[in-house]
């Protein structure tokens, strides 16, 4: 293709049928959600829908497995920061988690938990692609955990993966129980739990 040749190529195409689903499933869900709303949507036509997805199911595993990519690449980054401490990183990470809630008056879910309910018993492929990409979340926060034990600044009471799971499940019942009730003070509680759990060392006995 020339170099100055800007038409949108298939990539571009797969790309904004994906991200645009995506924000529409964050406010309708996906089984409520239209494959001609996705394609109005993303102006594009049917055809070009199935080039890329066999079926509306292929396009929902497709969609997870780009958000779970972004999502890790992204908290790597968090995870990765110099400036703070690993308890900090940590501790960003959930923060993040609750201002999102908070930003959307309780509306607004990460693609995982909302969807984590609603397809699990409906599609077999959407419910691997959610279970591997969480299992995946959850084995960076127990490799953060893991890299605070080593330098002394967490506590190593807790096995690392135990812990990281613990976290993990508090926080995704945690904005369930916000998304029904449209109260922020589960995750509030889950916030003021997970700053317990991620204890640093136990200070020295003084002699």
């Amino acid at each position: 293709m020339d170099k100055y040749d800007h038409r949108p190529t298939h990539q571009d195409t797969r790309e904004r049928i994906l991200a645009t689903g995506e924000g529409l499933i964050l406010g309708s869900g996906f089984s409520a959600l239209g494959l001609s709303e996705i394609l109005a949507a993303a102006a594009v036509p049917k055809g070009s829908f199935y080039h890329y997805f066999q079926s509306k199911e292929g396009f929902g595993v497709a969609m997870l497995e780009r958000y779970f990519a972004d999502y890790l690449q992204r908290t790597h980054v968090l995870f990765s920061d110099p400036q703070l401490t690993v308890r900090e990183r940590l501790l960003s990470y959930f923060r993040q988690w609750q201002l999102q809630a908070e930003s959307s008056g309780c509306h607004k879910l990460c693609l995982a938990v909302k969807l984590a309910a609603e397809v699990s018993d409906l599609s077999e492929p959407m419910r691997e692609a959610l279970s591997v990409g969480m299992r995946n979340i959850m084995s960076q926060i127990a490799d953060a955990i893991r890299t605070g034990q080593a330098d002394g600044s967490l506590s190593n009471q807790a096995e690392a993966q135990d812990l990281a799971e613990s976290l993990y499940g508090l926080w995704v019942g945690a904005s369930l129980l916000t998304k029904v009730k449209l109260d922020l003070r589960p995750l509030t509680l889950a916030y003021r739990q997970t700053e317990a759990l991620l204890e640093g060392p136990p200070a020295s006995v003084q002699t």
